[in-house]
């Protein structure tokens, strides 16, 4: 294979069109987030992280801090907002969506896998590394002794763990989740990035039209639901053609006509004059099918 130089890749990537959405899960001081900064390079595309805490702020008026908060600690956080689960993962998931739609996008950061499970061609990657390597770079970093760095680390991954299995029911250590887990060990930071760079410019990981509508559909559902959930959390919305989908998740909710109006009014403005049609507290039956079949 010829060697090229990192501008001269990114021109023939350019020209070829390839077109991928790749996200990192990753634990702290596992290298992840070089590998995903480096591959985000070499590939041009754009690395995103905090940069959707930061949106998410910005775009609902929360202050950083809290999303930040509820989401690297242990979901009890949650529990001192009111509806803190329903609203923080809708803003997030609003903000992270909203970047993707331009796709050729490197995320990495907490529950890509689950934020972007529903589309397809999404190349999800998990990045681990031995606790004696997490250990030394952590004691490095903070200058503290080997125990707390150890300590450190194992709350750390509790943390996230505890989080994931109760905000999603999935469990971040399930290789299941991921199309390919990369130890760094043996295999280096450059080493994982060659790996990922070969493998994200595979057919069955290009982004097509049909994807991108999905992708579209999606960002829009999770705007309006970013929007709506101050008013009823336990909101779920599908896009679907030209209708907007409004139900319920959970127990059935009974709006007052003028709750529903202005949930109607919001979903329309952002809908861009699609349909709004309403299940609260009921079945949706769109040709015999549930659009809120299976949504968590």
């Amino acid at each position: 294979m010829p060697i090229y130089s990192i501008a001269a890749y990114q021109q023939i990537i350019k020209q070829e069109r390839f077109m991928a959405i790749i996200t990192i899960s990753r634990g702290s001081y596992s290298r992840g987030k070089e590998v995903a900064e480096k591959l985000a390079q070499k590939l041009g595309y754009e690395c995103i992280s905090r940069d959707v805490l930061l949106e998410a702020s910005e775009e609902f008026n929360i202050p950083e801090i809290k999303l930040v908060r509820a989401l690297h600690d242990a979901p009890t956080i949650l529990e001192r907002f009111h509806h803190g689960k329903e609203r923080y993962i809708s803003y997030i998931r609003s903000a992270l969506l909203q970047h993707v739609q331009g796709d050729n996008v490197v995320y990495h950061g907490l529950a890509g896998h689950y934020f972007l499970g529903q589309i397809p061609q999404v190349l999800k990657v998990r990045i681990i590394a031995d606790m004696e390597d997490r250990v030394k770079e952590e004691m490095a970093r903070e200058n503290i002794s080997a125990e707390k760095a150890l300590y450190i680390l194992k709350k750390d991954d509790e943390e996230r763990r505890k989080w994931s299995l109760q905000i999603y029911n999935t469990d971040t250590w399930d290789s299941r989740l991921y199309d390919m887990v990369l130890h760094i060990k043996t295999l280096s930071v450059n080493d994982a990035v060659e790996i990922l760079f070969e493998t994200v410019q595979k057919p069955i990981f290009q982004i097509t039209p049909e994807s991108r509508k999905i992708i579209a559909d999606l960002a829009l559902a999770a705007k309006i639901q970013a929007n709506l959930v101050k008013i009823v959390p336990s909101v779920k919305v599908i896009v679907a053609g030209e209708s907007v989908h409004i139900g319920s998740s959970g127990t059935s909710v009974s709006l007052e006509s003028k709750m529903m109006a202005e949930i109607k009014q919001i979903a329309e403005k952002e809908g861009g004059g699609k349909e709004v049609i309403f299940s609260l507290g009921s079945t949706i039956q769109q040709d015999h099918i549930n659009p809120f079949h299976n949504i968590g």
